[in-house]
């Protein structure tokens, strides 16, 4: 059976992505692994948490995981400390450059189409975006960049749902109310929020945000960077 819970959260640094996963439900069957040099979460959970030190020990998790009926959700944050951390390791110490740029390629396309594809839990992938000119076109790509031949590919044509984050200044916000955008107290008083983006904008038409037709009204195109409201919205739209 094809796992439609299979997410990837993309954005700038400090635009909300990690502590999107706040209200996570039953978060002692959350496998959160960090590839961020053990970087502490921005918020008490009770995550099953593990720091990867070497790339080959996500798979590992997949493999683990498989038995744990406890664990409905795995989270890699992120995938761009992943594969700079497989360059590292793999790629820089290697004495045939082009072998190991070939395994590092590989080494994400067996994550993506072999363990995660395997998987029944809910997976959620973190990445960070770069702005890049495209001198074809002419006009600058927000998207997620890892090197080699993945990138010509690209990271976010393996998802059906891309969702970015943003920080938005709430007037920015006016013309998109609904149930899913709340703004709080504290947002209030700063004029600012940090929501997630579901579908494009004309001032987003090039990035790569991705999600099913008809998952989200158009008055969601931006709603609170709480990832357990997106998994419920996808739950609901392949019941029905």
């Amino acid at each position: 059976m094809l796992n439609p819970n299979i997410i990837l959260i993309c954005g700038k640094s400090a635009t909300g992505k990690t502590f999107s996963l706040k209200d996570l439900k039953d978060p002692e069957g959350v496998l959160y692994l960090c590839t961020e040099g053990n970087k502490a979460l921005p918020f008490r959970a009770k995550f099953d948490s593990r720091t990867v030190t070497d790339p080959l020990q996500v798979y590992q998790a997949f493999e683990w995981v498989k038995s744990k009926d406890h664990i409905h959700t795995v989270v890699i944050d992120s995938l761009t400390f992943l594969m700079d951390m497989f360059e590292t390791k793999y790629v820089l110490t290697s004495t045939d450059g082009r072998k190991a740029w070939g395994e590092y390629a590989q080494f994400f396309k067996r994550l993506i189409q072999q363990h995660i594809a395997e998987t029944n839990k809910n997976v959620i992938l973190i990445a960070h975006t770069s702005d890049v000119y495209n001198d074809k076109e002419f006009v600058s790509e927000t998207f997620v960049k890892i090197k080699g031949s993945v990138m010509n590919t690209g990271v976010e044509s393996y998802f059906n749902q891309v969702i970015s984050t943003k920080k938005l200044k709430l007037h920015q916000l006016a013309d998109y109310e609904n149930d899913l955008l709340e703004v709080n107290e504290e947002e209030a008083i700063i004029k600012m929020k940090y929501v997630f983006q579901t579908k494009l904008t004309e001032e987003t038409a090039y990035e790569r945000i991705r999600s099913p037709t008809g998952m989200w009204k158009r008055e969601e195109t931006f709603i609170d960077n709480n990832i357990q409201n997106v998994l419920d919205r996808i739950h609901s739209y392949y019941s029905e």
